[in-house]
């Protein structure tokens, strides 16, 4: 037989009927024979991990219809999707349907929301579950009905014979109709027959963040809910060594002084009695701290010294082919912020033993368990429910913060704990987005095409998430501490510091090594695009000045070494939407910039074209304009594209150009806006032009993160065009430009 069929509580309530579950005989009857069972075909995105249908699709009798994910919506618009999807295969109104995002006591367990993977895994969950509830429905009509099935059509949440007569989903789910496993096959809508996917349809999130709606977690209030505030420690290795917090608790609406080894905090009955007994709380504290962070300017020269376990993740070679003329050059990125524009929150609240915690973590189901193993809870009885919070970009401060507020609300039974980060906490505290190195080596053969490549890419690990309770504030800084985990390398093809590191063009020799480096002198983690964005700044940025060796255009050079023809269809629309032309010149102090990748190689292909201004005296670059082209296999919503890649362009651009983190022996300085800038509404480009390559009834391909490497090349590319001068360390600040002007 199968493996046993699980149920949860919720299922056998849900259906309100008799139960069905079925199972197979085909694999012990088989082997009865000898003869091996056929393998079983996976069922399509998470349906492989989650086969049951009413996982992601609940119909009740009342005829109101939920889908469900366990994605969060993280602001990349994906609920407005996925209830498009579902609305498309269900052929019901758009309007008529709702989207439950991630929640441990509603959703899948679909990990992390992250790399690019909500279409591709939830979307095509999602798809596949509509289409075989339709198919279900149909035929439970037809047997009713006492039609065939294929006489049927489905409309507006019915299922329709060709004599008129109607039967409602609400009127056929009865039974569990749906709680059934996934077949590996549906019979999917044809594209030409699409009337919600492939359209426009205004975003559902985007009304409560424009009028001042319940938007974010930030926004959120609880009856009885108190404020909490944290007192971090002023550096990474401070130790927590005298408070006197008698003041602090005499202080009017302070509830509770919470301290348990370094973890400190205050409770009160007011947000503002909350932030004034914190910096009360904080001046009372002393720390005794230690010198142990390295020379911020050296951090390159740090990265490529420290112990690393090295391998050869591509390696190709021809050696009736060599090349005649080389090149190398060295890449560094900086720590960087994710930068969210809210300091991170949650809400926790622990009643009859059983906590909730609402959160803007990206993964509910890991960051229950890291939260149930630190307060030494069953998961059962811990619940994650998912609020968007307001700002994110991969692993920020929100699974910290949720940890906080547990850990105060186990203090304070019954009452909703909220804590609130600040500006200087989040600054602080966050993981950071790793430091990385890349050294780069190439030759061209008599023809000036690329005959030897040699990438290599220094480089911590890119996740330190929540599972275990170890990567949590709160976890480490408790009197009986949890280790920080052992830091590993993401395996590929996916990859991690690694992502984007083997070329997508065809090189007769080529080698490329990962050198993982498990010491992380600062606190780091995932950084939206992981190593892409850095991997293909380089790649890209060196494409540029081997074409210039070569002599060549840098599209038609592009082109040249690229069998892929969806990345070619790319490539040449960018260029076409730019207006490209070989040989052109652009105006005084202007640049021209072109950059292409498919991210990670798998998902999304994306081309950036672009004009940059310089100011020669001041070395100030501005993106005057951007013209992408990407495509992402079947486009579910174009101008939820389109929002993907004009976010990406305009957040690389405030990477490439202005962000690093800083620091001093044992603190980080950039703890503001002041000392970490970041892109301002003043330096936004005048246009950017999204130019969508459709590809109907193909897989959905994550497009969220695949613009940002593309994007901060093209700059950089547009950059030395416009000054004639190379910047290879990023960020590429006005400093850093001028310098390389006047040199």
């Amino acid at each position: 037989m199968n493996a046993p069929v699980i149920l949860d509580r919720r299922r056998v309530l849900a259906g309100g009927g008799a139960l069905i579950v079925s199972f197979s005989l085909r694999g012990a009857f088989a082997q009865d024979q000898g003869a091996a069972a056929p393998p079983t075909p996976k069922a399509p995105g998470s349906l492989a991990t989650t086969p049951y249908l009413d996982s992601w699709i609940r119909i009740d009798a009342d005829g109101s219809i939920t889908a469900f994910t366990g994605k969060a919506e993280l602001g990349q618009g994906f609920k407005t999707a996925f209830q498009q999807i579902a609305a498309e295969e269900l052929d019901i109104p758009f309007a008529s349907l709702k989207v439950v995002t991630a929640d441990t006591s509603l959703t899948a367990n679909e990990g992390y929301t992250s790399g690019s993977h909500s279409m591709q895994d939830s979307g095509t969950a999602i798809q596949h579950a509509a289409a075989q509830a339709r198919e279900l429905l149909t035929a439970e009509a037809a047997r009713r009905l006492e039609v065939r099935p294929e006489s049927l059509r489905t409309e507006n949440a019915a299922v329709i014979a060709s004599d008129g007569r109607r039967l409602t989903y609400g009127e056929l789910v009865a039974g569990n109709l749906l709680h059934v496993q996934a077949q590996a096959t549906s019979k999917l809508k044809d594209p030409a027959t699409f009337k919600v996917v492939g359209q426009p349809v205004p975003r559902v999130d985007i009304p409560a963040k424009v009028t001042g709606g319940m938007a974010y977690v930030q926004d959120m209030r609880r009856p009885g809910m108190v404020h909490a505030r944290i007192v971090r420690p002023p550096s990474y290795a401070a130790q927590l060594v005298e408070c006197d917090t008698s003041a602090i608790e005499k202080m009017p609406d302070v509830v509770k002084v919470v301290r348990d080894g370094n973890f400190l905090a205050v409770v009160a009955n007011k947000e503002f009695a909350a932030v004034k007994a914190m910096n009360a709380l904080s001046a009372a504290a002393k720390w005794q701290e230690s010198a142990k962070l390295p020379k911020q300017d050296e951090i390159a020269d740090v990265l490529l010294k420290l112990p690393a376990e090295d391998s050869t993740i591509f390696q190709r070679s021809d050696p009736s082919i060599a090349g005649r003329r080389t090149i190398e050059a060295t890449y560094a990125r900086p720590y960087q912020s994710h930068g969210s524009i809210g300091p991170s929150c949650a809400i926790a609240q622990l009643v009859d033993g059983a906590m909730t915690v609402w959160t803007h973590t990206q993964g509910v189901y890991p960051d229950r368990q890291a939260i149930a193993q630190m307060l030494k809870m069953a998961p059962s009885s811990v619940r994650l429910i998912h609020v968007e919070g307001s700002g994110c970009y991969g692993h920020n401060g929100a699974d910290d913060a949720a940890a906080d507020a547990a850990l105060i609300a186990r203090a304070m039974p019954g009452a909703p704990v909220r804590v609130q980060w600040m500006r200087e906490q989040e600054h602080a505290w966050e993981p950071f987005g790793p430091a990385m190195v890349t050294k780069l080596k190439a030759a061209l053969d008599e023809s000036g095409r690329i005959a030897d490549w040699n990438f290599e890419v220094w480089s911590n690990t890119h996740s330190m998430r929540p599972g275990g309770a170890g990567c949590l504030l709160a976890a480490q800084h408790m009197a009986e501490p949890i280790a920080v985990p052992a830091p590993k390398p993401l395996p590929l093809p996916e990859g991690g510091g690694d992502r984007n590191a083997i070329p997508i063009y065809t090189f007769p020799n080529a080698r490329v090594v990962h050198h993982f480096i498990a010491e992380m002198p600062l606190r780091i983690s995932a950084m939206r695009a992981l190593g892409a964005y850095h991997n293909v700044f380089s790649i890209e940025s060196f494409m540029d000045e081997l074409a210039g060796l070569a002599g060549a255009d840098p599209v038609e050079f592009r082109l040249k070494h690229l069998d892929d023809s969806r990345g070619r269809d790319v490539i040449e629309k960018a260029a076409q939407g730019f207006g490209w032309q070989s040989g052109q010149k652009a105006p005084p102090g202007h640049g021209y910039g072109f950059a292409f990748a498919r991210y990670k190689n798998l998902a999304a292909y994306c081309a950036i074209a672009s004009e940059v201004e310089v100011n020669q005296e001041t070395g100030r670059a501005r993106l005057v304009r951007a013209v992408a082209a990407v495509d992402s296999g079947q486009v579910v919503n174009p101008d939820g594209l389109i929002n993907q890649v004009e976010g990406a362009i305009i957040q690389s651009m405030s990477w490439t150009l202005y962000e690093r983190v800083t620091f001093d022996d044992s603190r980080i300085t950039s703890i503001d806006w002041q000392t970490y800038p970041i892109l301002r509404f003043d330096a936004v480009p005048e246009r950017i032009d999204v130019h969508i390559i459709d590809r109907p009834g193909q897989p959905f391909l994550g497009s969220g993160e695949t613009g940002q490497g593309p994007a901060a090349a093209s700059i950089a590319n547009a950059i030395a065009n416009a000054t004639g001068k190379r910047l290879r360390n990023l960020p590429l600040t006005r400093k850093r430009i001028k310098d390389a002007i006047d040199a």
